[in-house]
């Protein structure tokens, strides 16, 4: 079957943005939340899967093998705004699920998060990730992933990353702007990637804390098992080969896993420049995401 060709970004309401994100969009934000929903939100390759997952496995690992040996992630926590033309959107899917709570990804920036999710003060997870990472993961990503903008070269595409020009748009503009969110509101929970690597089962007692969930030692431990980056890597219902758009043999979904992967393509000079515009836009952010650990 012939893929069609890469999408093009445009300006959509300041935002960087690809039709595949916008087409849907008047149901995304006409959606109707439901109290107990759980919005997992994170700026793309942030460890959206990872703790997708980890949430999946809280809340239902105890249903029994089946639904994690026959129902692909992306099906069990669907991507809200999603709008490819020959798949059910990210609305038809979330509002055909039967599980409660119902668990739903977003990359939206938190200025089109839907109201109905803070009408109904739903749980929202946060997931940030350190920008360097952040950009060598996604330009991997957009390099096997044919539904993704071509990224081009490294160099090319740091520029665009640095100018938010790239769908989702700015990274800084998208974790600050989560961040200040959650000062005023008590139902967002934010975490990072780097602290989920450094220290799993502390993560997951704040996770289960902020979810009101309290799963016995035996299950975390086979839920730590089973989120290992290895185990989703040979995890076919997690490592999104289900999905003819990505290619794995240019790039795996999940590739590294790693913190700090950015010292092998960053060149001293990108590494400078980047340092300088980090500094400036985030001189007026509380918040500290470490860049290795």
């Amino acid at each position: 079957m012939e893929l069609p060709p890469r999408p093009a970004t445009f300006n959509f309401h300041g935002v960087c943005m690809t039709e595949i994100v916008t087409s849907n969009w008047d149901n995304v934000q006409d959606f109707k939340a439901k109290p107990d929903d759980v919005l997992i939100v994170t700026y793309p390759k942030a460890g959206t899967t990872w703790v997708s997952y980890i949430l999946d496995l809280l809340y239902f690992g105890h249903m029994g093998p089946e639904r994690q040996t026959s129902i692909p992630i992306n099906k069990r926590v669907p991507f809200l705004e999603m709008a490819k033309r020959t798949l059910p959107t990210g609305t038809e899917t979330i509002n055909q699920l039967t599980t409660t709570p119902r668990l739903i990804k977003s990359h939206l920036p938190v200025q089109f998060v839907p109201k109905s999710f803070w009408e109904q003060r739903c749980k929202i997870v946060y997931v940030a990730r350190n920008a360097k990472d952040c950009a060598v993961s996604y330009f991997h990503f957009g390099r096997m992933n044919k539904s993704q903008p071509d990224p081009g070269d490294w160099n090319s595409y740091l520029e665009k990353y640095m100018e938010g020009q790239v769908t989702y748009g700015l990274w800084f503009d998208h974790v600050i702007n989560w961040w200040e969110k959650k000062q005023t509101c008590s139902n967002i929970h934010f975490t990072s990637y780097e602290d989920l690597s450094q220290d799993l089962g502390r993560e997951l007692d704040r996770l289960c804390t902020f979810l009101g969930l309290s799963p016995s030692a035996e299950e975390k431990e086979r839920l730590k098992a089973a989120v290992k980056f290895d185990n989703m890597k040979e995890n076919k219902m997690v490592n999104y080969s289900t999905v003819p758009s990505m290619d794995q043999k240019v790039s795996p979904f999940m590739r590294k896993g790693k913190v700090a992967d950015w010292k092998n393509h960053f060149t001293v000079a990108q590494n400078e420049k980047f340092d300088e515009v980090y500094k400036q836009k985030m001189k007026n952010c509380t918040l500290k995401i470490c860049s290795e650990i």
